[in-house]
Order: C-alpha cells, then sequence, then structure tokens
C-alpha cells in the first residue's frame, strides 16, 4: 500500500463487510500491509468525515479480520455498517521505507502511459483479491476500465512527483493500442530461370 495526493490528506485503511455472527462483530477488509495495524490507529473516520469508528478489537480469519466496533452490540447494527470504508490521517500513518512502497491512496489518478509514451488513461482503483495487487485503469480512449497486475515487470515506473506511471501491458488488454506486430521471417528470393537447381 501507500501514499497519494488527495486534497483532505488521508488514506482508506480499510472497509467494513458483512456482519459476522449476532454478537455485532463484523468482517474487516484491510488495505495495510499488517492487518492487524488498523487496530492501532485509533479512531478511523468514514468517507464523508461524519464519523468516527473505533475498533475495539480484532482477530485473523480467512482473508479478513474480524472486529468489534465500539458501541456496536448486536448484528443489526453491525449490518449498518456493511461497505463503510474507514480512513486514517496521513500523518498517523508510518513512513514508507522502501521507494517502491506506495499507498494505494497515492495511485489513484495517476495517469498511465505506455513504454513509448503513449496516454493509455488513469488509475481508477487499486484492488487485492488475494493473488498481488492490481490496478484498475480507465482507459483513455473510453469503455470500460481494464485490470493490471501491480508488479514491476508490468509496471516498471511508479513517478509520484510527475503524476504518472508507466505500463508494460500484456497484448490485448488495451485494445487497439498495442504495438505494430514485427516481421518474425524474412521471404526467401526466388531463382530465376536460369539458376542452378
Amino acid at each position: 500500500m501507500a501514499p497519494g495526493p488527495h486534497a483532505d490528506d488521508r488514506v482508506c485503511v480499510a472497509q467494513i463487510g458483512a456482519a459476522h455472527g449476532i454478537r455485532g462483530e463484523v468482517r474487516l477488509h484491510t488495505f495495510t500491509d499488517d492487518p492487524m495495524t488498523v487496530a492501532r490507529y485509533g479512531a478511523l473516520e468514514t468517507e464523508d468525515g461524519t464519523r468516527t469508528i473505533e475498533i475495539a478489537g480484532a482477530r485473523p480469519a480467512n482473508g479478513f479480520l474480524v472486529a468489534r466496533i465500539a458501541n456496536v452490540d448486536d448484528r443489526n447494527a453491525a449490518e449498518r455498517l456493511k461497505n463503510v470504508r474507514l480512513y486514517v490521517r496521513r500523518d498517523r500513518l508510518p513512513a514508507l521505507d522502501d521507494a517502491d512502497d506506495y499507498y494505494h491512496a497515492d495511485l489513484i489518478g495517476l495517469a498511465v502511459v505506455g513504454g513509448d509514451g503513449r496516454d493509455l488513461g488513469a488509475v481508477a482503483a487499486v484492488h487485492d483479491f488475494g493473488a498481488g495487487d492490481l490496478l484498475e485503469i480507465r482507459p483513455a480512449i473510453g469503455g470500460p476500465t481494464v485490470m493490471v497486475p501491480f508488479t514491476k515487470a508490468v509496471v516498471p515506473v511508479v513517478d509520484l512527483q510527475a503524476g504518472r506511471l508507466v505500463v508494460d501491458p500484456p497484448v490485448g488488454v488495451f485494445p487497439g493500442r498495442d504495438p505494430a506486430p514485427q516481421a518474425t521471417s524474412r521471404s526467401l528470393p526466388r531463382k530465376g530461370a536460369g539458376d542452378a537447381r
């Protein structure tokens, strides 16, 4: 995960999922390298900033955390929190040690260009469905968004200062934007009528 230029200087660190059980617990999907750190940030803010939510406890489950939210004591109250995204102020986050680490929020909105400088679009979202981060890109030519793996091979350059990243997408990801095919064989010269056989 990594930093991004958002006006309110907050980073989304988690999203509440479905209610878990009958005592007010919820499934919590975190966007941090260590899922348990989200419980150490203290009060978190909702996306609109009108409410704070505090995680009273959390335990790991299969691909998510099971969390207790302060003052949420029954399933009905937990269900009302489904899909609420939780934010923390950037200044409460640890500094990133590695130049190749980024908060997801820092990537959203970056321009996406090909290795040849072609405008491919912009980053719409960053997802992790369990097999590594994926960038969801809104193509410059319109149409549905496309997904590319957020790996060094596919995204060799991330330049936050310039507000862009370079993508070397697999063939077919951006329709109409694939490089021209290279000739793979040469035609052999034909023998003239008087040539030896």
